[in-house]
């Protein structure tokens, strides 16, 4: 009854509405809109549209637009890539896709299309189901510190700077369910400007394993390292590092106690480059401790970096109870540092660096970079027995 009736009305009102004028229209959609129920704008469309009678209770659905080889690609790369999100994975395909044709001859210029058309938002429905068994929680160890306080000075407004070398860090510890003992930490700085990662594994947390793992970090760096915020942990504040900063001219200073969205770069950073990585197990030798920081300071770094995007925060705002973010363009850390006119003439280690990119396929990358989990996880088993 309730199809019969919709016909009769559109039989009715449809060429009523298609030859009316701008004000007769109105009146003749608030009749129909109150004898159908329908929303104003769907029906202005059903009205003007000259095909058949709508069903009740029946949907257009779009056709396949991506075929399943594409879809198939996406997931290969993302997992390839250490599942990052729809925005990164988005931005990192034009750099992955050249390389998939090495490792799937197969691949047709028609399907490649479809990948480098495919939407964030199409990735995330497709990759859903696979994400749900993704998520963990974070925690950590790490105590207050109570000396120098009064020498360090609090940060807490927003970082706006427009060079690269002013970093947040912290330490992620690998204690396992036990604390007890001595356990490996990873030192994890971040670089605010362009998101470059670098990280190295320290055997406990004393002072001075923290400075000269943080001195092998800044030798690394393809620049100067011009600043360091960390939190208010002892193995931060004390005077092996106050004085390794004032010899090399570091800005050193910390956040508020218990404020930790204050240090908000390095605690995402914790999750996508260390925690992701070895999960929540306990590493407590110094094989481990030289296979993870050959991991950290080789292959892991220069996927993270080269290879892996990232998105900046350009503005917030907030309107009634909401705030509004906007994001610029996902870019990976080495092409932000290409990019960045700060610089200049391009370094000779950026060349390098380039150059080596341009030769490196990620997916084997990938593929080593598993191969040396499997290792660091084999001998953790050993450890454990």
């Amino acid at each position: 009854m309730a199809g019969e009736r919709l016909a009769k009305a559109l039989k009715t009102y449809r060429p009523r509405y298609q030859t009316a004028t701008g004000k007769e229209k109105s009146p003749i959609l608030d009749e129909f809109c109150r004898l159908t129920g329908y929303h104003r704008k769907y029906a202005i469309a059903v009205l003007n549209r000259l095909g058949e009678t709508p069903v009740p209770g029946t949907r257009r659905r779009r056709g396949v637009t991506y075929s399943a080889a594409a879809l198939r690609m996406v997931e290969t790369i993302w997992e390839a890539a250490g599942y990052p999100w729809s925005q990164r994975l988005k931005a990192l395909l034009p750099l992955w896709v050249p390389w998939a044709r090495r490792e799937r001859p197969d691949l047709s210029p028609e399907v490649e299309r479809e990948i480098l058309r495919i939407s964030a938002r199409q990735m995330d429905r497709r990759l859903q189901p696979k994400k749900r068994a993704l998520k963990r929680c974070l925690y950590g160890r790490t105590k207050p510190g109570t000396l120098l306080k009064h020498q360090i000075p609090v940060k807490t407004d927003c970082w706006d700077v427009t060079e690269p070398g002013f970093t947040e860090i912290d330490l992620v510890s690998h204690s396992g369910p036990c604390a007890a003992g001595e356990f490996i930490y990873s030192l994890n700085v971040t670089d605010i400007h362009t998101g470059w990662v670098e990280t190295r594994a320290v055997l406990g947390k004393g002072e001075r394993g923290v400075v000269e793992a943080l001195d092998a970090i800044r030798r690394a760096l393809p620049f100067p390292l011009r600043g360091i915020d960390s939190d208010n942990g002892s193995e931060f504040i004390n005077y092996h590092l106050y004085e390794y900063c004032k010899t090399n001219a570091i800005q050193f200073t910390r956040g508020r106690p218990y404020k930790k969205n204050d240090n908000a770069h390095i605690e995402q950073k914790n999750w996508t480059h260390v925690r992701r990585v070895f999960g929540w197990e306990r590493y407590d030798t110094p094989a481990l401790l030289t296979a993870m920081n050959g991991l950290y300071a080789g292959d892991l770094g220069r996927m993270m970096n080269q290879y892996q995007p990232s998105v900046k925060l350009r503005e917030k705002t907030r309107v009634g109870s909401r705030v509004q973010r906007r994001y610029d363009t996902a870019q990976t850390p080495l092409d932000r540092l290409v990019g960045d006119r700060a610089l200049g003439v391009l370094p000779p280690a950026l060349r390098v660096l380039v150059k080596g990119r341009a030769r490196l396929n990620p997916f084997t990358l990938s593929r080593r970079i598993e191969a040396e989990l499997r290792h660091i996880d084999a001998l953790r088993h050993k450890a454990v027995k």
